[in-house]
């Protein structure tokens, strides 16, 4: 697995190289302007150069929120971003209120099923782990889920392949969690999912890619799947 990164330094070299000659241009109009006795246009000098400083300095892109969200999410909900991983092109990840909880840099990830809880009430991160589902210990992901208490939030991002050793219980515990593709999850398919402990309908956050040799964008393997929104905050039961 592999992590994208972004080369900044075309983007910063370019502007800086142009501010270098701005300001070369500059001293040399102070100076003739020193010799030749006037200074009349220092003032509209300085308001040029702080308008072009200003104008490289700024973001053209987009704004971005919590995760990479394009707009923010309301009150009483948590952002989350969720990326399957795609052969050994893209590593999952997992985010969570603007914090990656999940991914490969934070070398926490691997083939199965990678799964965080996180409390439903604060957003705090419980515990994150991952599941080998092509020759691990399915009673392992079974001893994980089982003692979670009501209102846990449960992301999940899967890498390579999540079914292999995939039983009918833990298919029933993730269907319980509110997935509706877990019955059907097989061999290198791309599956992410967010659900909870208690829910009473099926999670609207889930995504299923089949492993299909006629669709595969990587051969033997589909394309990474991606899932972003906001999940509501659970409240305290109060007597």
């Amino acid at each position: 697995m592999s992590e994208s990164y972004i080369d900044f330094s075309p983007l910063t070299s370019g502007p800086v190289r142009i501010i270098v000659v701005l300001l070369t241009v500059g001293l040399t109009w102070i100076l003739a302007g020193i010799i030749l006795g006037t200074q009349n246009g220092f003032p509209r000098l300085q308001q040029i150069m702080g308008d072009l400083c200003l104008s490289f300095l700024s973001d053209p892109r987009p704004r971005k929120y919590k995760c990479g969200l394009p707009q923010p999410c309301p009150e009483k909900h948590f952002a989350f971003r969720v990326v399957s991983g795609a052969a050994n092109v893209i590593g999952p990840k997992i985010c969570f209120e603007d914090k990656m909880v999940m991914s490969s840099v934070q070398n926490n990830v691997g083939r199965g099923l990678n799964i965080a809880l996180v409390n439903g009430v604060n957003g705090e991160l419980l515990e994150a782990k991952t599941f080998d589902m092509w020759d691990g210990d399915v009673s392992e992901l079974l001893n994980f889920l089982r003692p979670i208490h009501e209102g846990t939030l449960v992301l999940l991002a899967s890498s390579d392949d999540p079914a292999t050793k995939m039983n009918e219980d833990a298919r029933k515990m993730f269907n319980e969690l509110g997935s509706s593709s877990a019955k059907e999850v097989a061999f290198r398919d791309s599956w992410v999912f967010v659900g909870a402990k208690g829910v009473q309908d099926k999670s609207p956050f889930e995504q299923l890619i089949k492993n299909s040799k006629s669709s595969n964008k990587y051969e033997g393997w589909p394309e990474a799947v991606e899932l972003e929104g906001c999940v509501p905050q659970r409240t305290l039961d109060v007597e």
